[in-house]
C-alpha cells in the first residue's frame, strides 16, 4: 500500500488563504504555520500570517512577522503594504509612510499601495496629499470600496463634506449590491444629523446584508431619530435574539433607546469591545504627587449638555488638592462656554489632530492618576485613548448612561437610584455592570447654577401654545420618543380636552411622523406644538409656559430633566430598568420629590392627569420644585465636588494601596 501525500506548502497556504477568507482565523494562522514548517521562507506565507495576526489584534507578532519577512525581501510589495497598514494601525504613522512609499515604489499600480499612503498622510495631518493618494488608489482599485470610505473620512475632516457625499455617490453608483457602501452612506448621513436618509441607507443595506455588523442597531436608531417604527416591535426582538447570541447586532448606544435589558445591553457591549479594541497593558504605576491629578476627556467642551452641566463643578474643583487638566478633541466654537471651560481648567489641551495612541502617551507623560471617560461610546468619542491606558486608575462618568463592557474602564459614576447597591454577599444589579461601581450619596449628575434664564419675556402665544389649556411637555430627542409612550401621551390628549403636547423640534421629518401618528390615534395633529432649537437661556425661559413635563422610557430625560427642574418645571417619570431610563428618578429624589417617580405605566398616566385636572395641586407641586433650586443636593454644587472628589480619592488610595478596584459604596464626605 501506498504511503499518503504529505500537503505540501502550497497546499497548505491556499487552505490558510480559504479559512482566511471565510472568517476562520484561528485556523487560518494554523494552516498558514504549516506551509511556513515546510518553507520558513516563504513570503506568501509570511505575508498572509502577518495579516492573519493583525486582524486577530496580535499587533506585535504580527510586526514581527512582517518584518521577518522585509528582511529577506525588503522591495516586496505586498509585505511592504501589510506592514504599513500596521503601523498606521497602531498610529505609527511616520514609519507607515516609510513603508507605503516604498510599497509605491515597487509596484505603482497597486491600489492598495497608495490607500496606505493616504491613511499615513492623513495620520501625519497632511490632508491634501492623502486626498491625492486616495484618488489615486481608486483609480487603481475601483473594486475596493475601502478605499473610498477613507477618501470621504478624509474629507469630512476637510469641512468638505460635500464632496465626501460625492465620493458615496459616486461608489453607490458604481457597486448597487455592495451593502458595506450603503451602510457606509448612512453613517455619513448619520453624522450630518441627516436622519431620513440615513435610515433609507441603512434600509438598503440591510436588505442586502442583515447580518453585517452593527447594522440592525444603526438601522433602528435611525428610523427612531425620525419617529418612523415600522417593524418597530419585530426589529427590537430580533436585535435582542441576536446579542442573547452574541453576535454583533449593534453599538452598545442605540440599546439605551430600545427594550433591551440591562443584562442584553451588557452582553451587546461585552461583544462590541471585546471585537473592537486592542488593550494596552495596566502597568502604570507612576508616583503620587502634592496633588491629585485627574484629567477629563472629552469631545464636548464648548456650547453642549455636557459642559452645560459641568462647568461650575471644574471651576470648584479645590486646587490645593486636585490637579484639573481637560483633553479636548471636539470642535471649538467660541463660545462663551468654551471659555467658560478652558478658564475652569489648570492645563486644557485641544488635542483634535492627535490620534489617540499620542493622546494617551501624553497624558501618561504628564503624569495622570485619574482619567474621566466623558464620552464613552457616543458620537464623537475615542474610547481607544482608555484602550491604550491614559492613567492607572480610568473613570466612565456622565457621558454614557450604561456599561461599557470593556476591561479597560475601571468604574463607572452612579448613585443609589440608578443603581442599587447590593446587599451584603450579593451582586445584585451591579452584576449588569462591567466596571466597579463608585456611588455619590445624592445625584451622580452634576449641575450648575450659575445657568442663566433669559429675562426676555414671552408669552404662551410666542410659541404657539393656548392661553388657557394644560400644555403637557417633553423635551427629550425624537429618538427617545418610544412608540408605546407615544401611545401612552395620545391616550392622555383625548382625556384632556384642549391639552397640548409641547416636543423639541428639531428633525422635521420626525415631526411629520408623530402628527401622522397623532391623527392615526384620533388626537387633532394641531394639538402637538413644536419648539425650534434656541439658546440655552431662551430655552429655559420658555419651559415656565409649560405645565408638566412628561419623560420617556426607556431612555428618559437627562440634561432635558435638570434643565426642567432648574426652570420651576414639574416632571413626572416612570422608573426604568436601566441606568438611561433612571436618571430623572435620579433628579427627582436628589430634589426632594420622589411623589413624582412612579413604577408603572398605569401610575404614570393616574399621576399625569391627576395633575392636569387639579390646578391647585400642580401650583403647589411647581412652588416645590422652585424651592429645590436653594434647598435640594440636586442644585448644591459645592456639596456635589466635595462628593466627587472623596470618591477619586478614595479610587486613588486603593491604586496606591496595590489593591484593584472595587465597588465603593455611597459615603457623603
Amino acid at each position: 500500500m501506498s504511503e499518503p501525500t504529505q500537503k505540501t506548502a502550497r497546499a497548505w497556504l491556499d487552505e490558510g488563504a480559504d479559512l482566511y477568507a471565510a472568517g476562520r482565523y484561528a485556523e487560518a494562522e494554523a494552516a498558514t504555520r504549516q506551509a511556513l514548517k515546510l518553507e520558513p521562507g516563504n513570503l506568501g506565507a509570511l505575508s498572509n500570517l502577518g495579516a492573519m495576526l493583525r486582524v486577530q489584534r496580535r499587533a506585535a507578532e504580527a510586526l514581527a512577522t512582517f518584518e521577518q519577512g522585509l528582511a529577506i525581501a525588503p522591495d516586496s510589495a505586498a509585505l511592504r503594504v501589510n506592514h504599513a497598514n500596521l503601523l498606521n494601525d497602531l498610529q505609527r504613522w511616520g514609519e507607515a509612510l516609510a513603508s507605503a512609499e516604498a510599497a509605491c515604489a515597487a509596484a505603482p499600480a497597486d491600489g492598495a499601495a497608495h490607500a496606505a499612503r493616504g491613511q499615513a498622510l492623513a495620520g501625519l495631518g497632511r490632508r491634501e496629499d492623502a486626498v491625492e493618494a486616495f484618488v489615486q488608489a481608486m483609480n487603481l482599485a475601483p473594486g475596493q470600496p475601502v478605499i473610498g470610505f477613507n477618501l470621504a473620512k478624509t474629507l469630512f475632516e476637510m469641512n468638505r463634506p460635500d464632496d465626501a457625499m460625492a465620493v458615496y455617490a459616486e461608489l453607490a453608483a458604481r457597486l448597487p449590491g455592495a451593502p458595506r457602501v450603503q451602510a457606509e452612506r448612512g453613517h455619513a448621513f448619520a453624522m450630518l444629523g441627516r436622519w431620513a436618509e440615513a435610515a433609507e441607507a441603512y434600509g438598503k443595506a440591510y436588505a442586502l446584508a442583515p447580518d453585517l455588523p452593527h447594522l440592525l442597531g444603526q438601522l433602528l436608531m435611525s428610523r427612531q431619530r425620525i419617529c418612523d417604527w415600522t417593524d418597530f416591535e419585530a426589529l427590537s426582538t430580533d436585535l435582542a435574539r441576536r446579542i442573547e447570541a452574541g453576535q454583533p447586532a449593534a453599538t452598545p448606544l442605540p440599546t439605551a433607546a430600545l427594550p433591551i435589558t440591562r443584562r442584553q445591553q451588557l452582553l451587546c457591549a461585552r461583544t462590541y469591545s471585546a471585537q473592537t479594541f486592542a488593550l494596552a497593558p495596566r502597568d502604570l504605576a507612576p508616583p503620587p504627587g502634592p496633588r491629585l491629578r485627574v484629567g477629563y476627556f472629552s469631545a464636548d467642551f464648548h456650547a453642549h449638555a455636557t459642559a452645560f452641566l459641568m462647568a461650575e463643578m471644574l471651576e470648584l474643583h479645590d486646587r490645593d488638592t486636585f490637579e484639573v487638566t481637560l483633553f479636548s478633541f471636539g470642535p471649538d466654537d467660541e463660545s462663551p462656554m468654551r471659555g467658560r471651560i478652558q478658564a475652569a481648567a489648570e492645563r486644557f489641551y485641544d488635542v483634535r489632530r492627535l490620534g489617540a495612541h499620542a493622546i494617551a502617551e501624553m497624558a501618561r507623560g504628564l503624569p495622570l492618576d485619574i482619567a474621566v471617560d466623558l464620552k464613552g461610546f457616543t458620537a464623537g468619542s475615542r474610547p481607544e485613548i482608555f484602550a491604550g491606558r491614559a492613567a492607572p486608575v480610568q473613570v466612565s462618568f456622565l457621558g454614557f448612561p450604561m456599561t461599557s463592557g470593556a476591561p479597560f474602564l475601571d468604574y463607572l459614576v452612579a448613585d443609589p437610584v440608578l443603581i442599587a447597591p447590593p446587599k451584603r454577599g450579593e451582586m445584585g444589579e451591579t452584576a449588569d455592570y462591567s466596571e466597579k461601581i463608585a456611588w455619590l450619596p445624592d445625584c451622580y449628575q452634576p449641575n450648575d447654577r450659575k445657568r442663566e434664564i433669559s429675562d426676555r419675556v414671552t408669552t404662551r402665544a410666542d410659541h404657539g401654545l393656548p392661553d388657557d389649556s394644560f400644555v403637557f411637555a417633553s423635551f427629550n430627542g425624537s429618538f427617545k420618543i418610544a412608540p408605546g409612550v407615544f401611545s401612552l401621551w395620545m391616550e392622555m390628549l383625548r382625556e384632556v380636552p384642549g391639552a397640548v403636547l409641547w416636543l423639541l423640534g428639531d428633525e422635521p421629518v420626525a415631526a411629520a411622523n408623530l402628527k401622522a401618528a397623532a391623527k392615526g390615534a384620533g388626537v387633532d395633529p394641531a394639538r402637538l406644538v413644536f419648539a425650534p432649537p434656541v439658546v440655552l437661556a431662551r430655552h429655559l425661559e420658555r419651559l415656565r409656559h409649560a405645565d408638566l413635563f412628561l419623560d420617556s422610557l426607556p431612555y428618559g430625560a437627562h440634561t432635558t430633566a435638570s434643565d426642567a427642574l432648574w426652570a420651576g418645571l414639574p416632571l413626572v417619570t416612570r422608573k426604568g430598568e436601566t441606568f438611561a431610563g433612571r436618571v430623572a428618578a435620579s433628579l427627582l429624589t436628589a430634589a426632594g420629590l420622589p411623589e413624582l417617580i412612579v413604577e408603572t405605566w398605569d401610575a404614570y398616566k393616574g399621576l399625569a392627569l391627576g395633575l392636569a385636572r387639579d390646578p391647585d395641586r400642580v401650583a403647589s407641586v411647581r412652588a416645590r420644585v422652585a424651592a429645590a433650586r436653594a434647598a435640594s443636593p440636586l442644585f448644591d454644587t459645592p456639596r456635589y465636588v466635595a462628593n466627587l472628589e472623596a470618591l477619586y480619592r478614595r479610587m486613588h488610595e486603593r491604586r496606591l494601596a496595590g489593591l484593584a478596584p472595587d465597588h465603593l459604596p455611597p459615603q457623603p464626605a
